[in-house]
């Protein structure tokens, strides 16, 4: 049964950090447990700033980066030279500078490539990546990620999954094709809930007063379809990493001190 954690930070550029500093911390033990390491990203301003940081910290070097498979929760569905796409502002912020391993690096498909401006067949390659990559013991067709990291939105959202939308009722399918999100960019490629809960760890990460209630209601237990973030949860442990803003409207019993 997953482990739920809360943890409050002053402010949106101390979370960032810390949640840098956790990152690697956890990739490197996890490279030491089984020799490589799988994570998915998040675009978003609180994902990128995080990036930004581990790009920035010495401690960055002690992650074995050519060990490393990386995956994206979702992304816009736009020209790949889009300053909207999360992978461009992923490379941007660190990964064209650690040494990955270009075959581990797996992008959704953008508008202008190989499938065209056809979100429903981005979807589809990008689950048959995931099967390839899952091994004999995630007994299934998606890899067991060991860490998601996720943000949300002020109506719930988390990755392209919207409160009331095709994708968050979906069972099946393990990613889906968005259309009329809510907000810009309207099309976009998602992994679906069930996918997301295969993960060891999920990070929940957000900062802003605007996320309040949204981050208040899902640690109350308010159901996906209204709150699809609420559906986001790890096997092993679901963190939340938080500013004081975004947990300003959380019980006590969720506010542990501010570290």
């Amino acid at each position: 049964m997953t482990k739920t954690e809360v943890v409050v930070y002053a402010n949106a550029d101390l979370l960032a950090a810390a949640a840098a500093a956790r990152l690697v911390t956890r990739l490197v033990d996890v490279q030491a447990a089984k020799g490589s390491a799988s994570l998915v990203l998040t675009g978003g301003g609180t994902g990128i700033a995080m990036l930004e940081q581990l790009r920035q910290s010495p401690a960055r070097d002690a992650v074995d980066w050519s060990r490393l498979d990386v995956y994206w929760g979702d992304e816009r569905f736009v020209p790949a030279d889009s300053d909207e796409r999360n992978e461009k502002q992923a490379r941007e912020a660190l990964l064209d500078h650690v040494p990955v391993d270009p075959a581990r690096v797996h992008a959704m498909a953008a508008s202008d490539g190989e499938f065209g401006d056809d979100p429903d067949a981005a979807a589809a390659a990008y689950a048959r990546v995931l099967a390839a990559n899952a091994l004999p013991e995630d007994h299934g067709d998606v890899p067991t990620f060991d860490i998601t990291l996720l943000g949300l939105g002020g109506e719930g959202h988390t990755a392209s999954v919207f409160p009331e939308s095709p994708a968050v009722y979906e069972q099946e399918r393990t990613v889906v094709a968005v259309r009329n999100c809510p907000k810009p960019p309207p099309t976009r490629v998602s992994l679906t809930l069930p996918t997301i809960r295969r993960s060891h760890d999920v990070w929940l990460m957000t900062a802003g007063e605007a996320k309040a209630d949204a981050v208040a209601l899902a640690l109350a237990g308010a159901g996906e379809v209204q709150l699809p973030v609420a559906g986001a949860r790890g096997q092993r442990r679901t963190l939340w990493l938080l500013d004081r803003t975004s947990a300003s409207k959380l019980s006590k019993v969720y506010q542990p001190p501010t570290a």
